[in-house]
Parts: C-alpha cells; structure tokens; sequence
C-alpha cells in the first residue's frame, strides 16, 4: 500500500468554490524544490492551473526557498509544470473553456516519496453560498456541543 504524507492543503478551495472532480498529477519539480516540498514549505492558497499548449501548468504556488541551498536555489513562485495522461488533459481542457471552470490545487502531497498534487475542477461560490456554507457549519458545532452537554449531565 502507498505510504501518502500530506504536506500542504488549500482549505481557502473548500470555502471558495463547489468542487465538482478531482484528480492527480504529478508535479515536475527540481532538486532544492522537492527537498523543501518534504520539509512541509509549500502555500497552495492562491494556487491555479491553466492548460497552454497542450500541458497543465501549475502557476501561483509558492515553494520557500531551501535553506540548505546555494545560489542556484529555485525561484518560489515559477510556473511548474504537472504531468497528466495526454486524454485527462483532452478532458480537462474541453471543461476549462467552458465559462466559470478553473482548475485548483487541493493538498500537495507525498505518495512513496513522489509529489502529488490533487488538483480540482471547481466552480467559484457566489456570496451567499459562502454564507450558507458558514451558518451550516455553525450550526452543526452548536448541535455537537449541545449533545455534548447532555451526555456530560447524565
């Protein structure tokens, strides 16, 4: 079985957008960046994909510098470059151009030591969706804390 260690999530992509497929690409990275990847250094928050000519390309995610590098370390937030089967791209591409489609990272990941990227087909959120998204929440931890109270008196 795969040994998969999460290294960074995009929780702002839950808040913001309606996630409607989710897949995985590998991500082409270089040495001082997959060293810095496995320290956890990664912010995927205002992270996208875009398709141009015909490869995903990975564009606003930032990789900290590695502290162990020399002056040939990395640039922190280059375009990099995810490596995806020829037809998941065709599929992809075909959804991207339709009108209000965007291509997001979910987590970075490690699996055996390779990194991953889950990316997501989304769709932004209006505001009163986020809202909604908001009360839903609150009233859920408000209905565990109650129960939780219940069971504490009995």
């Amino acid at each position: 079985m795969a040994k998969i260690k999460t290294v960074a999530t995009n929780r702002k992509a839950y808040h913001d957008y309606h996630i409607v497929d989710t897949l995985e690409a590998g991500i082409a990275l270089t040495g001082t960046e997959i060293k810095s990847v496995r320290e956890g250094r990664v912010n995927l928050r205002d992270g996208f994909a875009i398709i141009r000519d015909g490869e995903v390309w990975l564009l606003n995610v930032h990789i900290a510098p590695y502290a162990g590098g020399n002056r040939m370390n990395h640039e922190p937030r280059r375009e990099r470059k995810l490596l995806l089967h020829r037809r998941e791209i065709n599929r992809l591409a075909g959804r991207v151009q339709e009108k209000g489609w965007t291509l997001v990272p979910l987590r970075m990941y490690l699996k055996d030591n390779i990194a991953k990227v889950e990316l997501a087909l989304v769709r932004g959120k209006r505001q009163y969706d986020k809202r909604e998204a908001i009360a839903k929440r609150d009233m859920e931890r408000e209905i565990r804390r109650a129960a939780k109270e219940t069971f504490r008196k009995r």
